[in-house]
């Protein structure tokens, strides 16, 4: 476990919050992948779990709210990816990266915003993807707050380019609706989202 100071660190929790929209639950940042719109990358990240199960996926998709996608997640869980726990982080990272390529201004001026800070997703349940408070501190794995740091880092270094693209991640069965995921591409005319 990891401790982070919360005088040094920049926290979301609730997606009303000033930096809500970094969170996966946050709508408003639609992602466009192989044609297919998700309101928010959780439904994202919840579809690629099932990439054998049409069915699921698109359960997912139609839900009436990210936490619903999780819901729904967990009914299915028998079907899940095999290599579920090996592959996870890679595609919260790929889909927050996704989340960025289709919002670039609009997500990009929130991670912006968070300065050099840690950023910490406060959860009093969940120490693997967040942290929780302790004291003067959050303690937790915060792993969602540091792929957020990573993809801040990132954003700085590409500039100010025409052309934005995310490739597909390379693993087994990158799947969505039983196709392979396509490489996501975004002109710079095009970075308000979709």
């Amino acid at each position: 476990m990891l401790t982070f100071s919360k005088n040094n660190s920049v926290v979301f929790c609730k997606t009303k919050d000033k930096y809500g929209g970094l969170s996966n639950m946050c709508a408003g940042y639609p992602i466009n992948v192989n044609g297919v719109i998700f309101n928010t990358s959780e439904a994202l990240y919840q579809s690629l779990k099932f990439p054998h199960n049409v069915e699921v996926q698109r359960k997912i998709l139609e839900a009436r709210s990210p936490m619903a996608a999780k819901m729904i997640s967990k009914e299915f869980i028998e079907f899940e990816r095999p290599d579920w726990r090996e592959v996870n982080i890679d595609i919260m990272r790929w889909c927050l990266r996704a989340k960025l390529i289709c919002n670039w201004s609009k997500l990009g001026e929130l991670l912006m915003s968070t300065y050099n800070l840690q950023i910490v997703e406060l959860s009093y349940k969940d120490d693997f993807w967040g942290a929780k408070p302790i004291g003067d501190n959050f303690k937790g794995y915060n792993i969602l707050g540091r792929l957020l740091n990573e993809l801040r880092d990132d954003y700085i270094k590409t500039g100010d380019r025409a052309c934005y693209q995310l490739k597909p991640l390379n693993i087994p069965d990158f799947l969505l609706f039983n196709e392979q995921i396509e490489k996501i591409v975004i002109t710079r005319n095009h970075t308000k989202g979709i």
